[in-house]
């Protein structure tokens, strides 16, 4: 059975007026996932954040913000409408709402348009894709800059990086669709004992294939999802997304990830950093785009290829 591994996701800082959201009790957060056809598998948490591992990918909460990844054929935008209803819009400092363009979009129960026409009911912002339309692309819906003004200077300094791999070969990617997975045997396969020895770590295989990881220092996060191709044709998919300055990061954490999964392509985007590719295959960069929103927050994104050629199968339908 087809299962799209392509995320959506949702980024909201509040402002100061409202309490700490660790204050907020379990099933506010259960109802918020379950308005995006999810629900909360486990949960851990530090001195400043909780991270909640979903049966769609993962839910990061601090004090003043949140992360909601949601992948399959998930609702994410009732889960926007739902929390910016419960807060009330003007306690909203900043939202970046984003979705990828996924491998069977007729499958799913809204489009990008249908969400940012629902999100314009309740808050302002400017849309826009970075990527080929005929390629990966993204589609982001960022906040006008009114609703930024009090946490300007905080948005517009924050980093995340994203990075996207499609059509993985080699050998953890055979290990990935075998039955015998186990969330140790990939830990150890991914050397992560070695590349976040020092942080927690939360993990979980699905069933029949599928892997989400949670992990959590202090204020910095980590997650990782992997939909590996089961069926025939290959639609395999491998998302890492962290807010590490990756660049003073003491691993060269994406180039490690690039070379394990070994994908055919992969994106980059980036959150007011530069974009590092040593240590990367050979590859080639078949685009890339800098948007600079209105909060001031400078989006870079790259798409590539690696050089060696791929032989593709005829798939028979």
């Amino acid at each position: 059975m087809f299962f799209e591994g392509a995320e959506k996701k949702l980024e909201i800082r509040l402002t100061p007026k409202l309490a700490s959201l660790r204050l907020r009790e379990y099933g506010f957060w259960s109802t918020l996932v379950a308005c995006a056809n999810a629900e909360i598998l486990s949960t851990i948490s530090n001195d400043v954040c909780d991270a909640y591992l979903l049966s769609e990918s993962s839910l990061f909460v601090w004090d003043d913000k949140i992360l909601l990844l949601t992948c399959g054929n998930s609702t994410l935008i009732e889960a926007a409408c739902h929390f910016i209803n419960a807060l009330g819009a003007e306690h909203i400092a900043a939202l970046c709402y984003q979705r990828k363009n996924e491998y069977q979009a007729q499958l799913q129960s809204t489009s990008f348009a249908d969400d940012i026409a629902k999100l314009r009911t309740l808050i302002p912002g400017k849309a826009f894709r970075v990527g080929h339309l005929d390629s990966h692309h993204h589609y982001l819906f960022c906040t006008d800059n009114q609703f930024c003004t009090e946490n300007q200077s905080i948005s517009s300094s924050e980093t995340c990086l994203e990075l996207m791999m499609y059509h993985i070969h080699g050998e953890l990617a055979d290990y990935l669709k075998l039955p015998t997975q186990t969330e140790q045997g990939i830990y150890q396969r991914l050397g992560l004992q070695q590349l976040f020895g020092d942080f927690q770590l939360d993990m979980h295989c699905f069933q029949p294939a599928g892997f989400s990881l949670n992990a959590i220092r202090g204020a910095d996060y980590f997650t990782l999802h992997i939909t590996p191709s089961v069926e025939q044709g290959d639609n395999s998919y491998v998302s890492f997304e962290t807010n590490l300055d990756l660049a003073v990061y003491p691993h060269p954490v994406a180039a490690r990830l690039v070379d394990l999964f070994s994908p055919t392509s992969w994106d980059l985007i980036s959150f007011n950093r530069p974009i590092n590719t040593a240590g990367f295959p050979a590859h080639i960069c078949l685009g890339q785009g800098l948007v600079t929103t209105e909060s001031g927050c400078q989006i870079s994104f790259r798409h590539y290829q690696q050089l060696e050629t791929q032989v593709l199968q005829p798939e028979y339908m």
